[in-house]
C-alpha cells in the first residue's frame, strides 16, 4: 500500500506525507511543529511513525517548522547541499535580543504578514517551538536558546541522482524556481509512482519526462492570469510570480496536461494555489478542460489540495 496525504499546500505552508507499507517521507515542513502534528493527527498520521524529512528548497513557506520538528522527531533531513546551506543562512541569528522584545517582533510582524498565532500556545512555547516562523517573516532575527540549524541528521543527495530511504526509492530533479537549487520529486514503491512539482515557473523537458507514468500526479497550478496581473501585488512580485523562477499558472498546467501529459495517473492533485490570485473554481475547471478527452485514462479523479485542511488521503 502507498499512500499521499496533503497536509498543506499554499503560500502560507506546504508539506505533504508519501508512504508505503514500510516507510513514511515528510516532503516539506512549511508549517510549525505543532501544527504539522495537528494536521497529522487529524489526517489519521502518526508522526512518530515518520522515517525522514525531504525538502524541495528553502523557502519559509517550505521550511518554516523544519528544525523543530525534526529535533522532536529525531530523524534526518535530506537537502540538496546548496539548499541545506541557504537554509542554514536564512536560520542564523544576526542580532540579539531579549525575550520582551522577540515577543514585540513577533506580534507585529505576525500581523503584517496576516499569519494567524496559535491560540493554543503560550508565549513560552511559541518562543521555544517557532522561533524559525519569526525569522521567515521579520527582518529581526532571533537569537535561540540552542543552534537553530542544528538538526539530528543531514543526508545530502543531487537532482538526477537517485537515492532510497527505506523501501521508497526517490528519484529528485531539478525544477526552475528562484531558489538555491528547487528540486521536484518521483516516489516510488510497490509497484506505486507519486510525482511531486510545484514552485516551478514552467515545465521543463527533464519533469516532463519525470512526471510521465506516475499513478499519482501533484502539480502546481498557482494562479490565473488575469488575476495576477490586475490585483494588489507590486508589479515586480507580478513579474517574478510570471517568470520562468516563478510560479506555474493555472493556463501553463492545462497546457501540459492537454498536450504532453501521459494521462495515466489515477489522481491529478492541483497544489499550491494562491490565494490572492486564484480561484480553486477557476484552476478546476482549466484543468478538466484539459482533461476532458482522457476521462477513461485518468479514471475522473482530479484533487485540489488546499492551504488549511489536509486533502483526504490518497491510497493505492
Amino acid at each position: 500500500m502507498v499512500k499521499m496525504t496533503v497536509l498543506a499546500s499554499g503560500s502560507r505552508g506546504n508539506s505533504t506525507v508519501v508512504s508505503s507499507s514500510r516507510t513514511r517521507i515528510l516532503v516539506d515542513v512549511g508549517l510549525s511543529c505543532r501544527e504539522i502534528f495537528k494536521r497529522m493527527a487529524a489526517a489519521g498520521e502518526d508522526p512518530r511513525t515518520l522515517d525522514a524529512i525531504l525538502i524541495t528548497h528553502e523557502h519559509q513557506d517550505h521550511v518554516q517548522g523544519l528544525a523543530v520538528t525534526a529535533r522532536k522527531l529525531g530523524i534526518p533531513v535530506y537537502f540538496t547541499e546548496p539548499t541545506h546551506r541557504a537554509w542554514m543562512r536564512w536560520m542564523t541569528p544576526q542580532k540579539k535580543m531579549t525575550y520582551a522584545e522577540w515577543l514585540a517582533a513577533r506580534k507585529a510582524a505576525m500581523e503584517a504578514s496576516a499569519v494567524p498565532t496559535n491560540p493554543e500556545m503560550d508565549d513560552r512555547e511559541a518562543f521555544e517551538e517557532e522561533h524559525e516562523e519569526l525569522a521567515a517573516i521579520s527582518e529581526i532575527k532571533v537569537e535561540p536558546e540552542k543552534d537553530p540549524c542544528a538538526l539530528p541528521g543531514v543526508e545530502y543527495f543531487s537532482a538526477g541522482q537517485g537515492f532510497s530511504v527505506g523501501n521508497i526509492s526517490v528519484t529528485p530533479f531539478t525544477i526552475p524556481h528562484d531558489a538555491a537549487d528547487p528540486v521536484g520529486f518521483v516516489f516510488e514503491a510497490e509497484g506505486v509512482r507519486v510525482g511531486l512539482a510545484t514552485d516551478l515557473g514552467y515545465i521543463p523537458p527533464n519533469a516532463k519526462r519525470h512526471l510521465n507514468k506516475c499513478d499519482v500526479l501533484m502539480l502546481e497550478s498557482n494562479h490565473d492570469l488575469d488575476m495576477l496581473r490586475d490585483g494588489p501585488y507590486p508589479w515586480s512580485v507580478k513579474q517574478r510570480v510570471m517568470s520562468r523562477v516563478g510560479h506555474l499558472s493555472n493556463l501553463a498546467a492545462a497546457e501540459f496536461l492537454e498536450t504532453e501529459y501521459d494521462g495515466g495517473a489515477a489522481y491529478v492533485v492541483l497544489a499550491h494555489l494562491s490565494e490572492n490570485n486564484n480561484l480553486p473554481e477557476l484552476a478546476r475547471v482549466s484543468a478538466e478542460r484539459a482533461l476532458r478527452d482522457r476521462a477513461s485514462l485518468l479514471a475522473n479523479k482530479l484533487l485540489l489540495a488546499t492551504q488549511d485542511v489536509p486533502l483526504e488521503s490518497i491510497v493505492l
